[in-house]
Formats: structure tokens, C-alpha cells, sequence
């Protein structure tokens, strides 16, 4: 079974939204193979159904209401954004999530973080510090929004939001954990590999944009 990658480099977050939803109109209709899109968003905020308005404060950055569960994130410059655009096999969303942190588990792992999950808590984390935020939306069982990694993400940015409704300080990131600036390359390198193993696939490149849904 193959996946299709698209490395999207940096683009804004409106317009890689407005792909994904392309993409699950399409891939619901067979007009679209499993894709997974891999992004660094310019500064942006986005809301979660969960979101509640002690968690989010209006401030001069990008804000949208999205489809995803969960509560109000930051995505920005240093953070690898992972959008699968999955028909789930089997109707299971929570296998699916857990599924996710183990891709970025195993990326962290080469990196030489020990990183893991928190009782309760959605995400990877490194002891009480939050690595990677996780949310998705699910259409016709086709998944679609993903995971938030943060690589070299400047985390001050947290403090514009209660993440996930945590307090800000909760988040960290591979560059605060190891000292060391990871290149982005290498991380994106990582998750697909560690993506191909566990979900059992293989991920070929593929261009942008790709085809409209079908009519």
C-alpha cells in the first residue's frame, strides 16, 4: 500500500487548509490516493471545537476556526505540521491518534529524546513537558488536520493561547530539549520513515497541487 508525500516547504495555513479539505472530498470519492502533507505554517493560531474563550485571547496573529477536536494551538516557523489525508481501513479514531504519536515518538527517539505519552492527555510528551500537539477531524472516514511537532518552534508564541488548555509553559521542544538546533530536513526525513513503519506503508513523493475533488 502506497501513501502519497507532499513536502509543501512553507506555506500559509489558509491554503494548505483549503487543500485538505480538497483532498477528503476527493479521496471520499476515489479521486485521490492517501496523502500525507508535511508543512511549516507562517504564524497562525487555530481553534479546536473544543476551544473555550479563557484559552484564546485575540492578538495580532492569523486566527481560524477549524474542524479538528481539541482546543486552541500556535503553528509557526521550526514546527514540522503533518496532515494525513487517511481512508481509515477501520473505523477507529482513537488507534488512529495513537498511531500518530508513535510516528513522532520514534522521530523524537532519533534525536535522542525519550519521549512518550501522558496519561490523559492527546500528544507526546517528555515527562510534563509537551512535545507534539495532535488533533484530527474525520469526514466519511477519511482523517484529515494531524500533528504539531515542535522542532525549533519559537515557543513564546504559546503564550498568546492556553495550548490545548495547558498552561503555555507546558510545551518545549526538541531544540530546548537537546541544546541543538535540529535541521528540519532530518526530522522530516524521520517522520516519514517512522510514518511508513507504522502504519505499514510506503510513502511516495508526489507534486503540488494535485487535482481538484471530483465533480
Amino acid at each position: 500500500m502506497s501513501v502519497t508525500l507532499l513536502d509543501l516547504g512553507t506555506r500559509p495555513y489558509a491554503e494548505v487548509w483549503e487543500l485538505q479539505k480538497s483532498l477528503v472530498e476527493a479521496r471520499t470519492k476515489g479521486g485521490a490516493p492517501d496523502t500525507l502533507i508535511l508543512v511549516e505554517h507562517e504564524h497562525v493560531v487555530t481553534l479546536g471545537r473544543k476551544t473555550t474563550p479563557e484559552n484564546f485571547k485575540p492578538v495580532g496573529v492569523p486566527t481560524f476556526q477549524v474542524e479538528r477536536g481539541g482546543d486552541a494551538t500556535y503553528h509557526g516557523p521550526g514546527q514540522l505540521v503533518g496532515y494525513p489525508i487517511i481512508k481509515m481501513p477501520v473505523p477507529d479514531v482513537k488507534n488512529f491518534m495513537r498511531s500518530l504519536e508513535e510516528v513522532l515518538i520514534r522521530t523524537a527517539k532519533a534525536f535522542s529524546i525519550d519521549a512518550g505519552r501522558k496519561e490523559g492527555h492527546t500528544g507526546v510528551w517528555v515527562g510534563e513537558k509537551k512535545l507534539a500537539s495532535i488533533g484530527v477531524a474525520v469526514t466519511n472516514w477519511v482523517t484529515y488536520h494531524g500533528f504539531a511537532l515542535n522542532v525549533s518552534t519559537d515557543l513564546s508564541y504559546f503564550h498568546l493561547i492556553k495550548p490545548c488548555g495547558l498552561d503555555p509553559e507546558t510545551m518545549t521542544s526538541m531544540e530546548k530539549l537537546t541544546g541543538k538546533k535540529p535541521e528540519m530536513r532530518l526530522v522530516k526525513s524521520e517522520a516519514v520513515r517512522s510514518f511508513s513503519s507504522v502504519f505499514g506503508v510506503e510513502l511516495v513523493t508526489g507534486s503540488f497541487p494535485l487535482p481538484r475533488p471530483l465533480t
